[in-house]
């Protein structure tokens, strides 16, 4: 008896290190423009982290928190602030801390599919975000899911 395993499986899109490398130069090239230092972490549908940069003078901390922007953005499909703030402080440490409602997190959405997350950490909220979409921008990604969609 033969088994279709195609029937335990589906096809699905997946970022790229030259995606996240096309995004971490235009996020790095948008910091520069706003004139701030920031942390960079870019990270696939799954949560693990394809690429990172920390840029000179960016705070130490802030890997941890640009990390954590990140994951959450994947994981909730939706911009890291717009995770409930009365949910965060549980999901925080359901997660080991590893999920945050910080500004300057963003899914990346290509084709309806979230397939990773963008976190940026180091400057103010405003500037963390617009970081971060120029990440997007650059593979032509958005930072929201379909209508419809969860």
């Amino acid at each position: 008896m033969e088994i279709n395993t195609m029937a335990f499986t589906v096809s699905t899109l997946k970022l790229t290190h030259e995606a996240a490398l096309t995004m971490l130069q235009a996020a790095v090239a948008k910091a520069l423009e706003l004139d701030w230092h920031v942390d960079i972490v870019i990270v696939d549908a799954g949560g693990n982290t394809i690429a990172a940069l920390r840029m000179d003078d960016a705070k130490l901390l802030s890997m941890f928190t640009a990390t954590t922007k990140a994951v959450s953005a994947a994981s909730h499909r939706r911009p890291s602030s717009q995770i409930d703030a009365q949910m965060a402080p549980s999901l925080a440490a359901a997660s080991g801390g590893r999920l945050t409602n910080m500004a300057g997190g963003l899914p990346i959405v290509i084709d309806g599919v979230c397939v990773g997350g963008i976190g940026v950490g180091s400057a103010p909220d405003e500037e963390d975000v617009a970081i971060a979409m120029a990440g997007l921008t650059a593979i032509g990604a958005s930072a929201s899911m379909p209508a419809g969609t969860r």
